[in-house]
């Protein structure tokens, strides 16, 4: 019998759940229905689950929501998806939507890849954000690193022309693992020439962590591309 280990994909996150504070555990048990979207695999239909038809970004790994909800407030006219694995920064965020009274974020708790495989259709948005994912520091871990050939390529089938993949990380070695990805990936062009970081948006919210290692000189690289034909 083959071992169903070697069979298992990679994934680029460990389910760390940490403690769900009573609040958090609250408002997974209540505001979910509200805005949660349940992972399926069949294509969604993001008209019905946001109740209007509006450009759509997508943020993979939003932490604890803070630069999700502060883009959703600065842009009501835009609507919002992210997708989180860890249960309390999903609590965290569905809070935060509540305290707000965001009406323009959805919010799945499954693997980003897998959604994007099967519930996304393809040409479906205007943006996709992945800010601070994972570094996967040891060399023997880099092959978890989301940032990757196919991942490129998948991101490239979900933007629609003129369509931008808005990345950020804190660790050198992974900007630059990323540059040559991204570098070589069909369908996108660098939005400020080719081999060159850019610099961080001002629409880019800053977050706690990204401000805690700014007082530690810790340096981010930003790296925007453009979908194109």
């Amino acid at each position: 019998m083959s071992d169903p280990a070697k069979h298992r994909p990679v994934r680029s996150f460990v389910l760390r759940q940490g403690r769900l504070t009573p609040g958090q555990q609250r408002a997974l048990d209540t505001l979910l229905e509200r805005y949660g979207i349940a992972a399926c695999d069949a294509p969604l239909d993001l008209d019905t689950a946001f109740g209007r038809h509006a450009p759509r970004t997508l943020e993979i790994g939003f932490g604890n929501g803070a630069a999700l909800a502060a883009m959703a407030a600065a842009h009501p006219e835009r609507d919002y998806l992210g997708i989180e694995v860890h249960r309390p920064g999903v609590g965290a965020l569905l809070l935060t939507l509540e305290k707000q009274g965001l009406e323009n974020v959805r919010v799945i708790g499954t693997d980003a890849v897998e959604v994007l495989r099967t519930a996304l259709p393809d040409q479906s948005l205007a943006a996709v954000h992945v800010y601070f994912p994972d570094p996967w520091q040891k060399l023997r871990h880099h092959k978890r690193r989301l940032i990757q050939p196919p991942f490129a390529a998948l991101i490239a089938r979900k933007l629609h022309a003129s369509g931008y993949l808005h990345i950020a990380t804190d660790w050198e070695d992974y900007a630059q693992h990323m540059l040559h990805v991204l570098e070589l990936a069909p369908g996108f062009r660098n939005s400020v020439g080719a081999g060159q970081f850019s610099p961080r948006p001002a629409e880019r919210p800053l977050t706690r962590f990204e401000q805690r290692g700014q007082r530690l000189g810790h340096r981010v690289w930003d790296l925007i591309y453009t979908r194109t034909d």
